[in-house]
């Protein structure tokens, strides 16, 4: 409905001839004041409805589905917070401002106690082809039989090359870690996730292998065609929330941050070729690091470590380094992302820029947030707001970034 102000001149007024520029003219002239749009459903609905409940109000296990601007309206005030603060700049605002163009989602937001609440987003940014995939699995296994062991898998893949080997990561490795935690001789005993991780990705590299040599009787769009699509690879950074602990295997160039008490605490360490102890293995095991545009693997690939990439072996490994860290009261998200994250945005930027985000600080709304997914929309809202602010900063690879949210309810 619309409500429009109209003001017409009487007909008892004396007859003026037409004169634009006269003031009889004017008085005339139909004045169409200024009118406001009201939804329907806005004046019906507007008394009766109830106020949305408070984080303190929800009880554990309760489902309610939030406004739409609820959360996201946290996450774009804080993206203007980020400039008053200094972590950016007015051209990464307007840049941001620009943004990639996408549709907000509505999501179902689950309180419990012990599933962490997460968001995601993946784009193609500069790319001429999407090679990057996200996986995001809550409770996909249990590390015991007791109450409240649930195991949550959150995972990025950066493939190179062509998409194939991301995609099948996505699509199979955490059945492959749940096939490895479930296998255990004895189940009560405590995981060693070391081995288990390191079991893992040589599972799925061994997968990967066979895979590409089926792809070499199919229509594969590989952009490098060797014998057996052998050029083809993806990174791997894995991470699996428990109840007490946070465990990050990596293989690769892409990495996973902590946000601990305002500050970012790395969980994994990027392969890049020339990182010294890389260097001297790849070096003792016959291998060459040639600098083309950036230090390279036999000048070919820009990473140490990886799955696939079968014709770069045994300079290119599949073995993954793991970290396994405590988790504590004062821990507040996690951020996983591809370099294409990480190559424009330091450490502390994205955990500064996430953590106002979640913490909903900030001044007037704005767009730049919208269009993340997953099943909390703070953490999908700051999924976006990073990928977004990697392309305003010039980022020329694929983005993808997935946030865990880590405070308890």
């Amino acid at each position: 409905m619309a409500e429009i102000c109209c003001e017409v001149v009487s007909d008892s007024e004396p007859a003026v001839s037409y004169e634009p520029s006269s003031r009889a003219a004017r008085r005339r002239r139909m004045e169409i004041r200024k009118f406001r749009f009201v939804a329907g459903d806005e004046l019906d609905n507007s008394e009766n409805q109830k106020r949305p409940k408070l984080d303190g109000q929800i009880k554990d296990g309760e489902t309610c589905r939030s406004n739409s601007a609820l959360f996201s309206r946290n996450c774009r005030n804080a993206a203007l917070s980020t400039i008053a603060d200094g972590l950016l700049d007015q051209n990464d605002a307007v840049e941001m401002d620009r943004g990639v163009e996408s549709e907000a989602m509505e999501s179902e937001l689950t309180v419990c106690s012990e599933t962490p609440r997460f968001g995601y987003a993946s784009v193609c940014g500069r790319r001429r082809d999407m090679e990057d995939a996200v996986d995001n699995k809550p409770s996909f296994s249990r590390e015991s039989s007791e109450p409240e062991s649930d195991l949550h898998y959150f995972g990025v893949f950066d493939g190179h090359g062509c998409s194939h080997v991301a995609m099948r990561c996505r699509e199979r490795m955490h059945a492959v870690l749940k096939a490895e935690i479930e296998s255990r001789p004895d189940p009560t005993s405590p995981i060693d996730w070391r081995a288990l991780m390191e079991r893992s990705f040589a599972r799925m590299d061994k997968e990967v292998i066979e895979l590409n040599k089926t792809l070499l009787r199919s229509d594969c769009r590989c952009e490098l065609r060797t014998p057996e699509c052998d050029a083809v690879g993806s990174t791997a950074v894995v991470a699996v929330v428990s109840r007490d602990k946070i465990i990050v295997a990596n293989c690769g160039d892409s990495r996973a941050v902590l946000c601990r008490g305002g500050k970012a605490v790395a969980l994994s360490s990027d392969h890049k070729p020339d990182r010294p102890d890389e260097l001297h293995r790849i070096e003792s095991a016959g291998g060459r690091v040639i600098y083309w545009d950036g230090p390279r693997v036999l000048g070919v690939l820009a990473m140490s470590r990886a799955i696939g990439d079968n014709y770069l072996k045994p300079y290119v490994i599949c073995e993954p380094e793991i970290t396994i860290t405590d988790r504590a009261p004062e821990d507040e998200c996690l951020i996983l992302a591809s370099d294409g994250l990480w190559d424009v945005v330091s450490n502390g930027t994205a955990c500064g820029v996430a953590k106002m985000c979640l913490s909903g600080k900030g001044l007037p709304e704005s767009p730049w947030a919208e269009g993340g997914e997953g099943d909390d929309k703070a953490c999908a809202d700051t999924s976006m707001l990073l990928t977004k602010l990697a392309l305003a900063r010039h980022s020329t690879d694929n983005v993808s970034v997935v946030v865990v949210d880590l405070r308890r309810s």
